[in-house]
């Protein structure tokens, strides 16, 4: 007798990352866009580089509720958190394209960098690590496989190993599923 194959929970279960997918793909045809402009005959348009600075930002965004999201119970309480930084993200990049090309030897230093870079360094490439580990430590009791997760892994683990050892099913790497 063979058991079923494991079923995959209805898309509508986990819309949370049905979204991050959709906006995972919307980021990277954008970089990718943005890219593709610098290989065109010509100069390269003003849009390409907005088309980078947005594309960025919802692009990580996506792979972070990817990486957070819990079934049908989502990312939780780091909504926040990653609304945080992937604004501080867009608005960093934002910021840096926005500023005008006026900077010069005696321009006015931000922490010793000029504006622009500033605006990359400590805005987008230093908030964020200051922010999300903070955010996951708040969140890990909650965001994290609870003994009983780990327990019920390590069940069907056994089960499916004696299925494979008494010839009643393939490995479930090999099942299709769905």
């Amino acid at each position: 007798m063979t058991e079923p194959p494991v079923s995959v929970p209805p898309a509508s279960e986990d819309a949370t990352r049905r979204a991050a997918l959709v906006a995972l793909f919307i980021g990277i045809a954008a970089i990718a866009a943005g890219y593709a402009t610098a290989f065109s005959a010509g100069k390269t348009p003003a849009w390409a580089a907005w088309l980078l600075a947005l594309g960025i930002p919802v692009a990580l965004a996506a792979i972070m509720i990817l990486g957070a999201a819990r079934g049908r119970r989502g990312i939780g309480p780091l909504k926040i958190p990653f609304a945080f930084v992937a604004l501080v993200l867009v608005i960093g990049f934002g910021a840096a394209l926005a500023l005008p090309a006026t900077e010069g030897p005696l321009s006015t230093l931000w922490l010793g960098l000029p504006a622009r870079a500033a605006i990359v360094i400590y805005g987008v490439g230093l908030l964020p690590i200051v922010v999300l580990p903070i955010a996951y430590a708040l969140t890990f009791e909650t965001q994290t496989l609870s003994a009983e997760d780990v327990e019920r892994v390590r069940v069907l683990a056994r089960e499916n190993q004696a299925a494979i050892e008494n010839g009643t099913r393939e490995p479930m790497d090999n099942q299709r599923r769905g």
